[in-house]
């Protein structure tokens, strides 16, 4: 098969960490062919077909630094690739959601997208949580800095995030003093002019922020325990988070198993829903991790498990 992968510049990846590149590798292993272009790169133009201009079909050196070789270079009508993958990294900004347009133009000449485009613009990962309440702590969304001044009276100990936040980026703890809550609205909301979203702080935080991959709607029997270090208040890895491996406990389980196949059936094979104690606190769809860590440390080949539910989704198009 032939795969066009749609990802940040091959240059700029950590192969010893990065998702999209143990894909690649996978399905390279496999026999498919492995292409990549940057969002940048697609182009429409009337009377044609999505295009990927000047896209990259590269084969794996197996060396860790210069990792891929490039075998040919050409414009590729997406709908004549077997699969496009959407890996482009947060954040989800004006031009990612374009690329999506694109994306899905390409879906109406024929082409195979994962995730799906249209269910990319409708989960945003903050907001994708509000369909499952039973699985979420007591959450606020809002402008308005009085509601969050209430909600913060009734809990006490919240914690303050961006919509449009990754990374770890933009999120505040306050516990019940109140210390500095006006300024910390202040500079999320933008004087109301930005929404906000406020959650009872968890606990369970200190035992680490766990990511749960599904694939296919199916939960990887592994997470990925992202445990802050130190004062810090966040478990992400780019906050310097540590990283522990663990297997699903029932809970977990639960969870994956409730919101897997509704995702799944909405074009969203791979899924990463981030997990505190017992409560669903994001779920991420744009470009999902963490499969390096979690198969280092169990032994579990996420990548071979995704890149089999590719194929069968593949297949199950085909027949």
């Amino acid at each position: 098969m032939k795969l066009l992968f749609v990802a940040d510049p091959l240059e700029g990846f950590k192969t010893y960490k990065d998702s999209t590149f143990a894909m690649m590798r996978e399905a390279a292993r496999r026999g498919h062919r492995i292409v990549a272009c940057e969002t940048r790169q697609l182009v429409w133009l009337r009377g044609g077909r999505v295009t990927a201009r000047a896209a990259r079909e590269i084969e794996l050196t197996g060396d860790a630094h210069d990792w891929f070789r490039v075998v040919a270079t050409g414009d590729l009508a997406l709908a004549e690739c077997d699969a496009v993958l959407m890996r482009k990294d947060p954040p989800f900004d004006s031009e990612f959601f374009y690329a999506t347009h694109l994306l899905s133009q390409a879906e109406r000449e024929g082409a195979r997208v994962f995730n799906r485009p249209a269910s990319l613009r409708e989960h945003p990962e903050k907001l994708a949580i509000l369909e499952f309440p039973q699985f979420i702590a007591p959450t606020l969304v809002t402008r308005d800095p009085a509601e969050v001044r209430a909600f913060h009276a009734e809990h006490q100990d919240i914690i303050l995030k961006p919509l449009d936040g990754m990374g770890g980026m933009g999120i505040f703890r306050v516990k019940a003093d109140g210390l500095n809550l006006g300024s910390i609205v202040e500079t999320l909301n933008k004087d109301g002019t930005q929404t906000v979203m406020v959650q009872r702080f968890i606990p369970a935080i200190a035992e680490g922020d766990k990511r749960i991959l599904v694939i296919g709607g199916k939960p990887v029997p592994w997470c990925l325990a992202r445990i802050p270090q130190g004062s810090e208040v966040r478990g992400n890895l780019a906050a310097g988070g540590k990283g522990v491996a663990r297997e699903l406990t029932a809970r977990d389980r639960e969870i994956a198993e409730a919101l897997g196949p509704v995702l799944a059936a909405r074009g969203l094979l791979l899924v990463g829903l981030d997990v505190i104690g017992d409560n669903v606190t994001e779920i991420n769809v744009t470009s999902p991790t963490c499969f390096q860590e979690i198969t280092d440390q169990s032994g579990f080949d996420v990548a071979a498990m995704f890149v089999d539910a590719l194929e069968a989704a593949l297949q199950g198009a085909r027949s």
